[in-house]
């Protein structure tokens, strides 16, 4: 009975040190689904609004938090050329437009 006892402290032990680790890790994050539903301009919205500015058609759309806020970051292929076109999830303007001449994904993107 004394080694089931021991057994269960363990796992609740364990189960305790994890859990406050995930929580840890996960301080000051928000979901981004909670977050992409509340925004005020719409991911189709974005795209449009992204496409009409670049001239062409999105290949690729992220909701991420930046220094200005949220913000969707529309990757839009025009012609022979790829835009990194960012569009303000509260507003629906375009903050920024830059040739991704490099097209090596978001990995090497200049930071925020």
């Amino acid at each position: 009975m004394f080694r089931f006892t021991k057994i269960a402290i363990a796992i609740t032990s364990l189960t305790t040190v994890s859990l406050g680790a995930f929580a840890y890790a996960n301080k000051g994050t928000e979901n981004d689904a909670i977050a992409v539903a509340s925004a005020k301009v719409t991911m189709v919205q974005a795209v449009t609004t992204a496409e009409q500015h670049a001239n062409g058609k999105a290949s690729r759309v992220e909701y991420e938090q930046s220094k200005a806020g949220w913000v969707y970051d529309v990757e839009v292929v025009s012609g022979a050329k790829v835009f990194d076109v960012r569009v303000d999830a509260e507003k629906g303007s375009i903050i920024s437009s830059v040739e991704d001449k490099a097209d090596r994904d978001d990995d090497h993107d200049k930071p925020d």
